[in-house]
């Protein structure tokens, strides 16, 4: 028998460890308070490091560091999560286009990683910073047996003064490279080390209420709520090749991390000396809600859940309504081949999704527990069985 998530514990120990931000830092209500914030994760798109002929461009690479490295000598902390690895490998093994087959994509970013990270440690190496690698998956940011030893990692490197360069791990991730997410990466990892602002930083200056080449397209200044973004036309990605994101994740990277209490900033790699020094660039996305557990918040925004479990009626109003855990009395049916710990979708009556949680048991223990009561599965199966089968620390709602 599989032990779960909510198996023989109480409170989840990260609620609350992780709804604070850092001692010391200071909120960042506005832009202008970026240029005192204690600890900000910049995130920097493929297009923003290569040049026209393929390869990483030294110059805009080294542009980018100067800009960090002013963060760094006020005293502040930043985590970099960076694209390139695939487009810096594109031009030592003779291909002039981003692959769209997934083993030549992890071919290239086998090759362009050491590249990237390199290139970086050069620009870093005349004021004496050293560089760290962190390759993550969206599993290693959110995991419970993974995002503990995550959090460490960054932890230390910050304490040690070096800047980490996060990128998703291309050479083995498989859902992950194909939508090349780094966006929303870059949003967990902001919420992973509790920082105090995201900066989203492409080949585009600012959100548009239009096409940014199209005559008389507005920069939209501020995002105090998605109402404000009702009447915007979101492009997809640019048109190096090289990149994969476009507009429509890094406004759904800018919704992850406002909704819960995060703010970003949206703006160019050009302009990113003057986004992080306060000034009025971008697009500046004001946090909407309040801080929550990583997990959490991977489970409402990013996870690819493993199988569904069909909710009775009186089930389906005790977590809604109630914010109850999960019995086994009130599931009806389940699907997948989902293990313990594996995400689920909590479905009614008419397959709509009312939640998502970690669930306790594998798959396959599932059936015989279904309408069964706790106390009757401890006399029929036995010790262990009495439990819940998704824990309400371990449950988020989806909105409607």
């Amino acid at each position: 028998m599989s032990a779960g998530p909510g198996a023989g514990r109480g409170p989840d120990p990260e609620v609350g460890a992780g709804a604070d931000p850092p001692e010391g830092s200071s909120p960042v209500r506005g832009r202008a308070d970026l240029a005192s914030a204690r600890r900000v994760v910049v995130k920097v798109g493929s297009s923003s490091l290569t040049s026209a002929a393929g390869g990483l461009d030294e110059d805009r690479l080294g542009a980018l560091v100067t800009a960090l490295q002013a963060v760094r000598g006020r005293g502040g902390q930043v985590v970099l999560v960076s694209s390139g690895a695939i487009a810096a490998g594109l031009a030592p093994l003779g291909l002039v286009r981003r692959p769209r087959d997934l083993a030549t994509q992890q071919a290239a970013a086998s090759v362009g990683q050491g590249l990237l990270v390199a290139a970086y440690a050069r620009a870093l190496a005349p004021v004496g910073a050293a560089v760290g690698q962190v390759l993550l998956t969206a599993d290693d940011v959110v995991r419970r047996g993974h995002y503990r030893n995550a959090q460490r990692t960054l932890e230390r490197l910050l304490h040690l003064q070096v800047l980490p360069v996060v990128n998703e791990n291309d050479t083995v991730a498989t859902d992950e490279i194909r939508f090349g997410d780094n966006d929303r990466l870059a949003a967990l990892v902001a919420h992973l080390v509790r920082a105090d602002a995201l900066v989203l930083l492409s080949d585009v200056d600012a959100l548009h209420d239009g096409p940014p080449s199209r005559p008389g397209s507005r920069r939209v200044p501020l995002v105090a709520s998605p109402a404000d973004l009702a009447a915007v036309e979101v492009g997809g990605a640019g048109a190096a090749g090289v990149g994969t994101g476009g507009m429509a994740t890094k406004l759904d990277a800018a919704a992850l991390a406002t909704s819960s209490g995060i703010p970003a900033l949206l703006t160019s790699a050009a302009l990113a000396a003057a986004g992080l020094a306060g000034q009025d660039v971008g697009t500046w996305f004001a946090a909407t809600g309040r801080r929550r557990p990583t997990r959490l918040l991977w489970l409402a925004h990013a996870a690819r859940t493993r199988g569904t479990l069909v909710l009775d009626d009186g089930a389906v109003r005790a977590v809604r309504e109630r914010g109850a855990s999960l019995l086994p009395a009130g599931v009806r049916a389940t699907t997948g081949g989902f293990a313990a710990g594996d995400p689920v979708d909590l479905v009614d009556g008419t397959g709509h999704v009312l939640a998502r949680g970690l669930v306790g048991f594998d798959a396959e223990e599932v059936p015989a527990m279904l309408g069964r009561s706790t106390a009757e599965l401890a006399r029929s199966l036995g010790p262990g069985h009495d439990r819940v089968l998704v824990h309400r620390d371990d449950l988020v709602l989806v909105p409607r």
